[in-house]
C-alpha cells in the first residue's frame, strides 16, 4: 500500500440539533440502515472531524493535550488533529425515527453540522475490554462513562 492510496469515503448523515440535543440526520438512500438499531441501547458512530481536516492539521503527530498529560503521539490520544480526522464514539440511543432518518443520541462529543461516516450498533461481547492499561496521567479518569 503506497501513502498516496486514496479510499472513497461519503458520509450517510449528519449531525443536528443542539449541544443538549443531538439528532443524527441519515440520507434518504441510507434509511434502511436503521432496521433493528432501535432495538440497541448504544451504538459506536465514526464522523469527520471537518474542522481540522486541512493539510496543516493533517500533518501533526504530536500534541499537548489540554488536560495536564506529558506531549503524547497522535495516536495514544483522542485528539482531533490526527493524520486522518475520523473521530469515534459510543453514544447512547434515545429514538430511533427510521422513516425520517432521524437518531437521537446522547453522549456524542461531535457538533452541529459534523458528518456522519457510518454507524455500528454497541456489542458489549466485542466491544468492551475487561482489563485495560492506561497510562497513570490517565489513570484517575475513571472505569465506566458515568450515567
Amino acid at each position: 500500500m503506497s501513502a498516496s492510496e486514496m479510499y472513497n469515503v461519503f458520509p450517510v448523515g449528519t449531525v443536528s440539533g443542539t449541544q443538549h440535543n443531538l439528532l443524527i440526520k441519515i440520507t434518504p438512500e441510507y434509511r434502511a440502515a436503521l432496521k433493528g438499531l432501535e432495538a440497541f441501547s448504544h451504538c459506536q458512530i465514526l464522523w469527520w472531524i471537518h474542522e481540522f481536516a486541512d493539510d496543516s492539521f493533517r500533518a501533526t503527530t504530536q500534541i499537548e493535550p489540554p488536560y495536564d498529560a506529558p506531549v503524547t503521539g497522535v495516536f495514544a490520544s483522542r485528539s482531533p488533529v490526527r493524520p486522518n480526522p475520523i473521530g469515534l464514539s459510543v453514544a447512547e440511543i434515545i429514538s430511533v425515527d427510521a422513516v425520517e432518518g432521524i437518531i437521537e443520541v446522547g453522549g456524542l462529543d461531535a457538533y452541529p453540522g459534523t458528518p456522519v461516516l457510518d454507524i455500528k450498533a454497541y456489542f458489549p461481547t466485542t466491544d468492551r475490554v475487561r482489563h485495560v492499561k492506561v497510562p497513570a496521567w490517565a489513570s484517575s479518569w475513571g472505569e465506566w462513562v458515568g450515567e
